[in-house]
């Protein structure tokens, strides 16, 4: 039997880092102020600055004026008074009217809002405390008593309130909808960035963490070794990652970078794991709180993905556990998608709650499964289960429960079209990369400025990827890039996993450190970042951070949106994109904005095609790979549903809300009452995690029924959590 815990020790969630010192009212602010890591494949059909200031630095007019290519620049010298001043009034506008609508109204008393100096001890905050508020200008102290200055040139502000931990009037900018408003797709578009190696380790995004430890390929083994090693903390190592690797002035330079979104990548053991598993369990869940609860703070939508799944769904490191795939493949196939299915439905349930579905509109429920591997038809099926499961906890339409993301498989996006058509609100997620195609990539980048910069890569970006999504939301419905880069080469220590010796090749050593960088480099490097955003309409770039290796130096800078910001390749507002692959030449087919109604929770959503049903509706699907010749099938081993749920609990916060404030208790659906997947007592079941083509039983086990049979019904669900 696997053990779980009694219980989740109590979380604690401060009221996160505690912002103070506005230096002016909100409402005067003018200023629109397989062998590889992150292994996906490029689709071989065709298709079609300065760093964020200083506190020091006066606030930048960068969000006044967008260029999206030098034509537009033609007449600007009599037109650009009048926009300027234009310009200012309606951001004054878009920034007054939303905070007095969602902030000072519903206090009732302008009065409330705190706009002076407070103390940077939460628990100082008391019960009859406004909300406290800060745009472009303002100064944020954090939890620990440090300070920093919020940059925000477009027209963002941050809420706080200590009266109402879930306000939601935050927005990031001014062509943003604040949280508590609706989120348009069509028309609003995602100008994302993820959170990535935070909560799922990767080595080229931590690469201290591998050096320390230089027989570490993944977390697993990672975790493995630091287990051993409790001179040097043990686990405890991955807990002090978690605290320090993102903080909250992180969350608002991502807000003040004129993006709107994050995609934070989460591992199932942030719930549990079993005891064969060597990961550090439920010890991140606290600090995936915080993260959401900054995201709400600076107004930043949220892709929650769950990167990693029982057994690997890809092989990749990221899976939790480099080599074979075990999910919905091989002899343990069918139970570890048994204990996928329950973790969804935890997630599901969590972030199905009101007090985060503004937050957390995005779902995706499994990254980068590899079909090719799996099987299409298998995971059809699959997604079939999980979608129904989803929308029996959330109910259907526009508004109940977060939108679904599935991986295009590494199959290409026209593989898809057509996909549950009537299903309820599934997003399809592509991601697009050169560095993993295969080539060599040597072409150069640094040619030259303006529109010769970027050599060969800026029109290919487009002319790959232009057409396909554009395709895609037709064929299929709402579909972003949930991950791309900057990197056109597989150039960056461990980018192409531990012990890979091409990715620091000679041939690389250029791209292994940016300070080696010239002006025309970083022009090359923009301009390919802004035909990709262009090609791609909704994006989020792979990741926001890189951390130092041992030699301090950031070995990966193609892969750093923070890095570039910094050092002036990343551009400081994404709508300079807009029109870069017109004016290099290159048009595609343009979506016109509207779905069809189904596709985001309008009529008809979650009436499937009946056919489609009749062929995917059987599950576990009627067909496993990775079986020995012969294997018969029904006698897979499979887990029963007699456990106690383990649920994810609520924060809780210093100093507590009022007690008219509902926290939730983790679980949005009273009525979803079935138990959680465990071990049947007295089997014994091959290694989870290694069954590929091991031999299959030669009988069911318990011998009088399959343990996938009904789920055990109570009349209240048994959970595992705190209070």
């Amino acid at each position: 039997m696997s053990s779980r815990p009694g219980s989740f020790a109590e979380v604690s969630l401060a009221t996160p880092d505690t912002p103070l010192n506005s230096k002016h009212p909100l409402w005067l602010s003018t200023s629109e102020t397989t062998t590889t890591p992150r292994d996906s494949f490029i689709y071989g059909t065709s298709c079609n600055s300065s760093p964020l200031l200083s506190s020091e630095q006066p606030a930048s007019k960068s969000g006044e004026e967008i260029t999206p290519s030098p034509d537009a620049k033609k007449g600007a010298a009599y037109v650009r008074p009048v926009l300027l001043f234009l310009s200012a009034v309606l951001v004054a506008v878009a920034v007054v009217l939303p905070v007095y609508f969602v902030v000072i109204k519903p206090q009732h008393h302008e009065s409330d809002m705190t706009e002076g100096t407070s103390s940077s001890d939460p628990s100082s905050i008391g019960s009859n405390a406004g909300p406290t508020y800060g745009a472009n200008g303002s100064t944020v102290t954090t939890s620990d008593g440090s300070t920093f200055t919020y940059i925000n040139p477009f027209g963002g502000y941050w809420i706080d309130d200590p009266n109402d931990p879930f306000n939601d009037g935050a927005r990031p900018n001014s062509w943003t909808p604040p949280l508590n408003e609706s989120w348009v797709w069509g028309t609003n578009k995602v100008n994302g960035v993820n959170i990535g190696g935070l909560f799922v380790l990767e080595p080229f995004i931590s690469p201290a963490l591998f050096q320390r430890y230089p027989e570490a390929i993944d977390e697993w083994s990672l975790s493995t070794l630091m287990a051993a090693d409790t001179s040097n903390g043990g686990l405890n190592q991955i807990e002090e990652h978690y605290k320090t690797f993102i903080t909250e002035q992180d969350i608002a330079e991502i807000a003040g970078a004129g993006l709107n979104w994050i995609r934070l990548p989460i591992p199932f053991w942030a719930i549990e794991k079993w005891d064969f598993e060597p990961f550090l369990e439920q010890v991140c869940w606290p600090y995936i709180l915080r993260v959401l609860q900054w995201a709400r703070k600076y107004g930043l939508r949220v892709n929650l993905d769950l990167h990693t799944i029982p057994g690997s769904q890809n092989g990749f490191n990221h899976s939790g556990k480099y080599g074979k795939i075990n999910f919905l493949n091989g002899v343990m196939g069918v139970a570890n998608a048994q204990r996928a299915l329950g973790y969804i439905r935890i997630i599901a349930e969590f972030i199905s709650q009101p007090e985060w579905r503004n937050v957390v509109p995005v779902f995706g429920i499994m990254n980068e499964a590899r079909v090719a591997v799996i099987g299409m038809d298998q995971m059809t099926s699959f997604y079939l289960q999980a979608h129904d499961m989803i929308r029996n906890i959330t109910g259907y339409g526009e508004g109940n429960g977060p939108y679904i993301a599935i991986h295009d498989g590494f199959q290409g996006l026209s593989s898809w079209a057509g996909f549950l058509e009537g299903s309820d609100r599934i997003i399809m997620d592509s991601h697009p990369y050169f560095a993993f195609d295969g080539n060599s990539n040597t072409e150069p980048i640094a040619t030259g400025s303006g529109l010769d910069a970027g050599g060969i890569w800026p029109t290919l970006a487009c002319s790959r990827w232009a057409t396909a999504m554009n395709a895609s939301q037709t064929a299929f419905g709402v579909t972003f890039a949930g991950e791309f880069s900057n990197g056109f080469n597989d150039c960056g220590l461990y980018l192409n996993g531990v012990g890979n010796t091409q990715d620091v090749a000679p041939s690389c050593s250029l791209f292994l450190d940016s300070s080696q960088w010239n002006d025309t480099m970083k022009a090359g490097l923009q301009q390919f970042a802004l035909a990709s955003m262009d090609a791609l309409q909704d994006w989020f770039f792979w990741t926001w951070k890189i951390d130092p290796s041992s030699n301090n130096t950031i070995a990966s800078p193609l892969w750093s949106y923070q890095l570039g910001l910094q050092q002036g390749w990343m551009p400081t507002d994404p709508r300079m994109a807009t029109g870069t692959c017109a004016a290099l030449g290159v048009t595609a087919p343009q979506f016109d904005g509207v779905y069809q109604p189904y596709q985001t929770g309008g009529p008809g959503a979650g009436t499937i095609n009946p056919v489609l049903v009749s062929s995917y509706g059987q599950y576990p699907p009627t067909s496993i790979s990775g079986l020995t010749a012969g294997a018969t099938q029904s006698l897979l081993p499979t887990y029963t549903s007699t456990s106690a749920i383990p649920t994810l609990p609520p924060p809780t916060f210093t100093p507590s809300p009022p007690s008219s404030v509902t926290i939730g208790n983790g679980w949005f659906d009273s009525s979803d009452t079935s138990l959680a997947a465990t071990e049947v007592a007295g089997c014994t079941y091959p290694n989870a995690w290694d069954a590929v083509s091991v031999p299959i039983p030669t009988a069911l086990c318990p011998p009088t029924t399959s343990a996938s049979a009904s789920a055990v019904v109570t009349s209240a669900p048994a959970v595992t959590t705190s209070s």
